[in-house]
């Protein structure tokens, strides 16, 4: 829809400067006086509209989800949400908002529980008031501003607001989740103005990826104008660098206008007409349209900033849409949506890539996408090579997700594959190994739609591309079936840093700091030189736990190539003379242990994303890695916890190892008294069945935020958790379990699948115990959990 608006020209700057954010006090109010209130019922409840209707503020309903609390746009029939109390906590029915007698402004739940407050509410608050300009304000008798929620943006401001420093507007989660999503826009306390990548679900800035390079530090205040003209100024008024542009001041009256930071972290000005346009077919149209927006293309300003998976998320890419120049997310050849209604969680592959089968090269084949690269996922890079040289590399290769080959580079990438891009100005093509039963019709489709996307909508060359296509997988398939591979000569060894012992001790200043004690060691902080930024935990391991010379390295070797999200990276070693010390990422949140038993409960849906991200980590380690690898000492203290409160396994330097053709070993006794399987103490073989049985006592003790063996409970049968679980699941009174967790008990549905997964877990007969990649598949409710026996039923036959 075209509005023929028109930007000012610079002679025009003066007048624009006088149109700056005018007092509220100046307007005319539409009051709430105090002790009036209002209730959440209907899907659109107004407590308060300004004079000309233009903005509403009252309840809104989202979805099934509940009711923010919101101000939006009052006269267009989308209702457009520009602000809101309660992004992150949702309110049901019955829940209200209320003017105090004492002047304070609060949201209670359903329950009568404060939810949110005005932050500097101020006992001469006499009435609040709804603006016209969408500035919800608590006033004094005397019509002074005390509070407006034009000092606490959300995702949007609006015409005569302005953003001083240290303020941000972050963008919501999803097109239809209004909590704080991944991006923001933000006036930093240095006068910087910029857009950032989120540390999500926290809200501290990442990685900038779009600001104004020109007026670095010297920024005081982002204005947004009457006339759409949103710029930074100086502390003196001074213009110093233009965010977007002006409207004709004729046009400007006659739209509303927003500026939002959208959930896909494009900061977006647009504009709707405030009467209906005639289209050409005679009928009435209205709609929001896109004026401007920075940066121009998401997709290259996030990549190569070497942290998070990009404007889309791991395993996807990122390209634009011809028509309006939107960031689209597709998910990489042979993997799929983690989450459908929120693809930017990223994408998983549909194959393993280091299990038995994958050994295998003849189950692989290419699929290639010209113009693409993951730039922050390299971890090989060769020059010099050929093509199929390339190919065969990444064949042999089971780390190897997907080589880039550009003039004679080849450069092998694992998964997490991050920053990924489709785009006319990237170089070279992107060879992505898939199963040959994933490399399906879809995925070749996806890449014609790839392509017809970069040689734009003609459909002369869309056919073209389509026939090229069809050529290119044949010609593909031929040569690979002529292909001999010889991985054992292609197969690079995975190298793990080496520090001298005087390092690591100066590192840590000698192992000053204490972080914790493990069955083999103490862990210590430490800084590296090489690392000014990044702290890491430095585990001095025990003289009299020491395994042979060989069997050490060859442990820290296999562990260094392992690559998983919920594993803490192990960054190097020591082994010299009785020394032998191991580096790890250092994870500032501290363990699960520490997480869970604490006074307060920590929340239910971070301890099940916890559960979740652990029982990966393990399925990983049991069947994705090239070498299995038993833990053989799960348990909260093991679990670390990252930034974002996701679930790193650690401590499993020492782990056992097996070989490609074993199944079980003997070993002697590891772990931690309480989380060990019982066949560790009947001479019999051990299995990855162990560290099952360590989840199913850990999955308990996260249900119930309390340990396995507790003495000090006032009814014995409690004592041990294991056999009071399966008693409550026994006598249907599993809401006992979490009878002090609120959450947990609206959600007994899942507490009582989970239990039963736990119990199948702890079966005392190995055989009956299911497999890591089987409870993920429990729990994710892809298979039906049948109903588990009675854990000690092995013993009671033996």
């Amino acid at each position: 829809m075209a509005f023929g608006f028109r930007q000012a020209s610079p002679c025009c700057f003066l007048l624009l400067f006088t149109l700056l954010p005018f007092s509220s006090t100046a307007q005319s109010y539409s009051n709430r006086t105090l002790g009036s209130s209002l209730v959440a019922q209907d899907d659109y409840s107004a407590w308060a509209s300004s004079p000309s209707g233009d903005f509403t503020f009252g309840f809104q309903k989202i979805g099934n989800d509940g009711f923010l609390l919101a101000i939006w746009f009052g006269k267009i029939p989308e209702k457009t949400i520009v602000w809101s109390a309660n992004r992150n906590d949702l309110v049901q029915k019955g829940s209200k908002v209320e003017l105090t007698t004492d002047g304070r402004l609060v949201l209670w739940d359903q329950r009568g529980r404060q939810i949110w407050a005005a932050v500097s509410a101020n006992p001469g608050v006499s009435h609040a008031a709804m603006l016209d300009t969408g500035n919800l304000v608590l006033a004094s008798q005397d019509s002074r501003v005390l509070w407006q929620s034009f000092d606490y943006p959300t995702d949007t401001i609006l015409p005569t607001q302005a953003m001083n420093l240290e303020k941000q507007v972050i963008a919501r989660y999803t097109e239809m989740n209004y909590s704080s999503g991944r991006f923001k826009f933000m006036l930093q306390s240095d006068g910087n103005l910029l857009l950032y990548t989120t540390n999500f679900p926290f809200t501290d800035a990442v990685t900038a990826y779009w600001s104004t390079q020109d007026s670095i530090g010297s920024g005081f205040q982002v204005i947004f104008n009457q006339s759409g003209y949103i710029y930074l100024a100086a502390r003196n008024g001074t213009l110093l660098n233009t965010v977007f542009p002006a409207l004709s001041s004729s046009n400007a009256q006659d739209f509303y206008l927003r500026a939002t930071v959208d959930y896909d972290g494009v900061l977006r000005q647009y504009a709707y007409p405030k009467s209906s346009v005639a289209t050409s077919n005679g009928t009435r149209a209205e709609a929001w349209t896109t004026l401007s927006f920075q940066p121009s293309n998401i997709c290259k300003r996030i990549v190569g900033r070497g942290y998070g998976g990009g404007a889309c998320g791991y395993n996807s890419y990122c390209m634009l849409s011809d028509d309006e120049q939107r960031p689209i997310c597709q998910c990489i050849p042979g993997y799929s949506f983690i989450d459908t209604n929120d693809i930017r969680k990223g994408c998983r592959p549909d194959f393993g890539f280091c299990d038995e089968a994958s050994q295998k090269t003849n189950l692989f084949e290419f699929a290639t996408m010209e113009r693409a690269d993951w730039f922050d996922s390299s971890y090989e890079d060769f020059e010099g090579v050929t093509e199929d040289w390339c190919r065969q590399a990444c064949l042999s290769d089971c780390f190897c997700a997907v080589a880039t080959f550009k003039e004679g580079e080849c450069k092998k990438k694992r998964i997490p594959l991050s920053n990924g891009i489709v785009d006319p100005d990237v170089d070279g093509k992107a060879l992505v190994k898939v199963r040959k039963d994933n490399a399906n019709d879809e995925s070749r489709w996806t890449l014609i739609r790839v392509g017809s996307v970069l040689l734009g909508g003609s459909t002369f060359l869309n056919l073209l591309l389509f026939l090229l296509t069809l050529m290119m997988f044949s010609r593909l398939k031929r040569k690979e079936a002529s292909i001999g591979i010889h991985p054992q000569k292609l197969m690079p060894t995975i190298y793990v840093p080496s520090f001298t012992y005087s390092e690591l001790e100066k590192a840590t200043n000698g192992f000053e700091e204490e972080l914790g004690r493990g069955a083999f060691g103490i862990v210590y902080k430490g800084d590296l030189p090489s690392e000014p930024r990044k702290s890491v935990a430095v585990k001095k391991l025990d003289n009299t736990e020491r395994n042979g010379e060989q069997e050490f390295e060859a442990e820290v070797t296999a562990v260094g190539r392992t690559n998983h999200k919920n594993l803490v990276q192990l960054l190097g070693f020591c082994n010299e003379g009785q020394n032998r010390l191991l580096v790890y990422e250092y994870m500032r949140n501290g363990s699960l242990a520490k997480f869970l038993f604490k006074s307060s409960r920590p929340d239910w849906y971070e301890r099940m994303k916890i559960v979740f991200g652990t029982a990966e980590g393990i399925c990983y380690l049991h069947e994705e890695c090239s070498s299995c690898i038993i833990h053989c000492d799960i348990k909260p203290e093991n679990i670390l916890l990252d930034d974002s409160l996701s679930a790193r396994i650690s401590d499993f330097g020492l782990a056992k190892l097996l070989k490609n053709d074993q199944t079980r070993t003997i070993t002697a006794i590891r772990g931690t008294k309480g989380y060990v399987a019982p066949e560790w103490f009947r001479n019999m073989a051990i299995t990855v069945k162990v560290d099952v049985y360590s989840f199913g006592i850990l999955l308990l003790e996260v249900i119930c935020c309390r340990k396995n063996f507790e003495k000090d409970v006032e009814e014995e049968d409690r004592m041990i958790l294991a056999d009071w679980a399966y008693d409550c699941y026994v006598g249907e009174t599993l809401h006992l379990l979490v009878e002090e967790d609120e959450e947990a008990m609206t959600d007994m549905k899942k507490v009582k699948k989970f239990v039963m997964i736990a119990i199948w877990c702890i079966q005392e007969d190995p055989s009956l115990r299911p497999t890591m990649k089987k409870v993920i598949q429990m729990m994710e409710g892809a298979v039906a959990v049948p109903v588990p026996p009675n854990p000690t039923s092995f013993l009671t036959a033996i």
